[in-house]
Order: structure tokens, then sequence, then C-alpha cells
């Protein structure tokens, strides 16, 4: 095997009461030691290391992609890592107040996972009909029939 091809980059932000810096070391070459994963491209490491009114904590993670190097360098990656979470931050806030989810006492076997499935299947009907999350809610509580007819309609995209 040839020696790693590292890409490297690194930000510093400061704001919120806290300097955070990233750190982010891709390889395309390392992934080959992981052929049974159809279509990888680069093996990624990221740090996280976070200064909050003097007290500093690390996080690493290892992420893996089936984009080129020539599709997306270490910046790139570092920029779509730091997208996905905003994403995923934003739906948890919705889920949560929409939905309540935080409050839900369901914690056992796959119920968490389908609940989850069903709530994001409500938000994304409540966005396709022009609602947003609370209106939605609000809406399909006084029409169910109306949810209902949405449902059975063929999709035409």
């Amino acid at each position: 095997m040839a020696s790693p091809d590292i890409d490297r980059v690194e930000t510093v932000e400061k704001g919120h009461g806290r300097i955070e810096v990233r750190r982010l070391e891709s390889s395309e070459s390392l992934a080959a030691y992981l052929s049974h994963w159809p279509g990888l491209r680069q093996v990624c490491r990221i740090e996280r290391r976070r200064l909050v009114r003097g007290k500093q904590s690390v996080e690493v993670v290892y992420a893996i992609t089936s984009l080129s190097r020539q599709r997306a360098d270490a910046a790139r990656l570092l920029e779509l890592s730091r997208a996905h979470w905003g994403i995923e931050n934003r739906l948890h806030y919705v889920r949560d107040v929409t939905c309540r989810e935080d409050a839900c006492r369901t914690r056992s076997g796959n119920a968490p996972q389908a609940l989850a499935a069903l709530r994001n299947t409500a938000l994304t009907l409540h966005r396709r009909q022009g609602f947003r999350p609370v209106e939605g809610q609000e809406h399909f509580a006084e029409h169910r029939q109306e949810a209902l007819a949405i449902l059975k309609e063929p999709r035409t995209e």
C-alpha cells in the first residue's frame, strides 16, 4: 500500500463565549483498507477543540465518504460536515417544538425510530402543503379527512 496522501484543513472560530478549532484530515489511499464499503473514496478524521470559560474539550470523530478529492478536498469536507449538523440540529429542534419529541416516553425496541419516521413524514407533508410545522399540525388536527386524502394522492414530481 502507498503511504497515506493526507489533505488537511483547520478553522478557528470565536463567538458565543467560546473558541472552537476544527481540524479535518482526509486520505484517499487509506480508503483501500476498507474495500468492503462499495464506492468509498476518502477516509476522514475530524477533531473539534472547544475552549469555553477556560475549560477545554476535545472530540474526535471519523468519517467515510464516496466523494473523491477532486469533488471534495479537506476544506469542502469540513464544510459539508458542519452543514450536516446544522440540518440535523434544525430538524431536531422542529421535531421537539412541533411534536414534543423530547417529552415522548417511548424508549425501547424500534418504536423510537418508527415514531421519528412518522414525525418526519408528517412534517414533510406539512411543508409540501405550504404550511409551517405548527400551522400544519393545527390545520390537520381540525381537518383529519384532508390529511388522509393527501396520503392517498399519487405523487406527481
